[in-house]
């Protein structure tokens, strides 16, 4: 859907749909679930508020809230929490910064939104005093992602390198060995034996998300937009990654999958069953393995993803949630001073990898071995290898795809009309990719 910031006309409009719980998930989901966490916090402390859309992330907030009241005893927090539903929470969040009316000091926004909140004069508040002391141990493409003109406006959540995740327990039924998958090709040879073997897919077709696109695009150096944000998805680089993605397909080795993508809970199902052997997905999937596949503990294997040639980059940062703080923040600095202190400290980056399972954008995190592999930890007694093996072995690979004004256009033609019309429909990549360049182009005009 074509998001550019609203005429005043359906700002209002939207706000009296809103009102009238005719939001996208309804009323009760337009509002939200709302907590107030004290953190341990005194009657004079200061209430924050922070929207999200990630239960998790509030979770995190819960545990670095009480370690700051612990150490600011003069200047003590307390967060009303909400979760809503993605798009309700984005919409919402859109009209209010732009109103001036009804924003949260402290917001989440994903990244493949944030462009929308950069459009014209960003009504949300540069972060770089605070970013500044951390700026050194932090993966620097992450800050950029969320900056225009010199300022970062987020705090980020995670690096989100991109990873092959194996079902060992599938590969062994037919002899396999992940560790010797390293191009495409190979990976298209394995797929072959275990369809023959075990009737199972080696991996997904996705219709539903460009994670897979994003990794062809970032191993051959280019992007879904050029240097000046604008789109170029009929580029010989797109055509050639997806002729790849076909062939896999039309060989019985990849499949589309019930819900488009990995990361949907029809997929879960899927990959309980033990249907398909592989998720090419950013780090932050980890979660979703221990959350909504427990019988597959102790089965999976995180591995570089598969290359075009051998020495092309084998990872790409893939999603991400920016934390913000809104103009009218009731105490900005606070706002900015708490949130620094929640995402970019060293103690913030091990508590999102304990909590979430994400790769730290504090660099430091991943040199501690007793954060990294302690036996204790959750996603290390899960997966049959350290997920920072690997993330050693790729950290100097590990390519980013830019978020543009255009981004938003670009995924939902991608996701709706033209990874069916290839994957489903059969129609020819060529054609199918300059029918959405031009979709794009007139949707952006």
């Amino acid at each position: 859907m074509k998001r550019k910031w609203l005429s005043m006309v359906t700002v209002f409009s939207l706000m009296l749909m809103l009102l009238a719980g005719c939001g996208g998930s309804g009323g009760k989901a337009a509002e939200g679930k709302s907590s107030v966490l004290d953190g341990g916090a005194g009657d004079s402390a200061t209430e924050l508020s922070y929207w999200t859309f990630v239960e998790l992330h509030g979770q995190h907030f819960e545990k670095m809230l009480k370690k700051w009241n612990e150490a600011n005893p003069d200047r003590q927090i307390k967060l009303n929490v909400t979760v809503m539903p993605y798009d309700d929470m984005h919409n919402k969040l859109s009209i209010a910064v732009q109103t001036g009316t009804g924003a949260p000091d402290i917001a989440d926004i994903e990244l493949g939104k944030f462009p929308d909140f950069l459009a014209g004069e960003p009504q949300l508040v540069p972060l770089n005093d605070v970013i500044d002391p951390f700026r050194d141990t932090l993966v620097k493409s992450r800050i950029d992602i969320y900056s225009k003109d010199g300022q970062n406006y987020a705090a980020p959540t995670h690096v989100g390198a991109s990873v092959a995740f194996y079902n060992t327990e599938l590969l062994e039924q037919a002899g396999i060995d992940y560790t010797k998958i390293e191009t495409w090709e190979d990976f298209k040879q394995a797929g072959i034996k275990l369809y023959e073997k075990t009737g199972k897919y080696m991996g997904t077709a996705d219709t539903s998300a460009t994670w897979q696109l994003s990794m062809m695009l970032a191993q051959q150096g280019t992007d879904f937009t050029d240097d000046s944000g604008k789109p170029i998805v009929n580029s010989e680089a797109l055509a050639k990654g997806l002729s790849i993605l076909k062939d896999l397909q039309e060989n019985n080795v990849i499949a589309t999958i019930a819900g488009g993508q990995p990361d949907t809970e029809e997929a879960y199902g899927e990959f309980n069953a033990g249907n398909y052997a592989t998720a090419f997905m950013p780090l932050w999937q980890m979660s979703r393995y221990t959350n909504y596949m427990k019988e597959l503990s102790g089965k999976i294997a995180i591995a570089p993803i598969p290359v075009i040639e051998k020495g092309m980059p084998r990872s790409v940062g893939g999603g991400g949630t920016g934390t913000v703080v809104t103009k009218t923040a009731k105490d900005v600095q606070l706002a900015k001073e708490f949130l620094a202190f929640a995402k970019l400290s060293l103690d913030a980056n091990v508590e999102i990898w304990n909590t979430l399972g994400f790769d730290p954008v504090n660099m430091d995190v991943w040199d501690m071995k007793e954060v990294t592999h302690n036996p204790d930890n959750q996603f290390v007694k899960y997966f049959k290898n350290n997920p920072f093996d690997v993330l050693h072995e790729i950290k100097d690979e590990i390519r980013m795809i830019k978020s543009t004004s255009a981004s938003p256009t670009i995924n939902n033609v991608l996701c709706t009309v033209t990874l069916n019309e290839i994957f489903e429909d059969g129609k020819d990549i060529k054609e199918a990719l300059k029918d959405a360049q031009e979709q794009i182009e007139q949707e952006l005009k």
